[in-house]
């Protein structure tokens, strides 16, 4: 029934994309994790940016994904079904499971140009696509260790949240912080190092989902009243504002005194007021709206057989509450 269900809605959402292009149009298909995500309604903003700006050149950018963030088969489905279409000239794809995005890219070996966006496929698979557009993973983590050693420079406890166990962009990002904190390359786990503890139960998997997050983080703080820090290595819990703002309600005071700081990923408009309102200490940004603005010239940059870089970073952006009026690249 899942299956049936999975393939219907994959269907579906394919179909209203084949309605908003011409007849001559072949699609630039970007597949993210979840349109549930706010963050990916950036890069579709970007790419139909890039529509507008394009119109009856032959082209058209295709912005889909399956409709919970949660849905990794529904991702694989989707993009399965798009590698079948005879009007698909190119892919991007965010995989949410990086393994099972790769197991299908082996057995379709697409003949149409595949590449990554906003999260990479494995290093081991990295040469089932072409390129790699977005963050940085790796540095955003260091960037957010490197705030906290700032704020915190005697250490002390913490908690990682992150979002899919596969998810190789948050695997990297929680890489990154983890080894900045320690001090030292392929560090699993802060045990100590430079004075940095993660706590029992820590890191928290999400799901990319933003009511989980919210309910994770409440139920960490509840249950370790004196914890030093906490990362979000994506912005889930933020994406819920109101539910966020009771969730930090419980701990305002703290992150006041600086007792509790809150590090947290991406600079939408929901997450820029809560740091203004001193929700969060910093928030380390990535730039959707380019990626999506991007990955339609890069396919057809691609498709027309020009050297692309295998690697190409969008940049990232850092705010404190002292720089959240002016820290947003324009």
């Amino acid at each position: 029934m899942r299956k049936l269900l999975v393939g219907f809605l994959a269907s579906a959402a394919l179909g209203l994309l084949a309605g908003s292009a011409s007849a001559e149009d072949k699609a630039l298909a970007i597949v993210v994790k979840g349109l549930d995500n706010p963050f990916f309604e950036q890069i579709n903003l970007g790419c139909q940016k890039w529509n507008n700006e394009n119109a009856g050149k032959g082209y058209k950018c295709l912005y889909t994904g399956p409709a919970s963030s949660a849905d990794e088969a529904g991702e694989i489905q989707i993009v399965d079904d798009l590698l079948t279409r005879p009007d698909v000239a190119a892919i991007a794809i965010s995989p949410s499971n990086a393994p099972l995005m790769a197991k299908l890219l082996k057995e379709r070996a697409p003949k149409i140009p595949v590449m990554t966006i906003d999260a990479d496929l494995g290093a081991d698979d990295a040469a089932l696509r072409k390129t790699y557009l977005g963050t940085d993973n790796y540095l955003m983590g260091v960037k957010f260790a490197e705030h906290l050693q700032k704020l915190k420079p005697d250490g002390g406890t913490i908690c990682l949240q992150l979002g899919n166990v596969a998810a190789d962009n948050i695997n990297a990002r929680a890489a990154g912080t983890r080894d900045t904190l320690a001090g030292a390359k392929g560090t699993d786990k802060l045990t100590g190092q430079n004075g940095w503890t993660e706590i029992a139960g820590c890191p928290l998997f999400t799901n990319d989902q933003a009511d989980l997050a919210n309910q994770q983080m409440a139920d960490t703080f509840t249950a370790n009243p004196d914890l030093d820090a906490f990362v979000l290595e994506g912005g889930w819990a933020q994406f819920a504002p109101q539910a966020y703002a009771q969730v930090t309600d419980q701990v305002k005071d703290k992150m006041a005194s600086g007792k509790l700081i809150i590090v947290a990923g991406d600079t939408l408009p929901p997450q820029m007021e809560a740091l203004k309102a001193g929700r969060s200490h910093v928030q380390v940004g990535q730039r959707p709206f380019e990626m999506g603005y991007r990955a339609p010239t890069v396919m057809l940059d691609l498709i027309e057989g020009k050297t692309v870089e295998p690697v190409i970073y969008t940049g990232l952006d850092e705010c404190t509450q002292e720089t959240v009026d002016s820290c947003i690249a324009k």
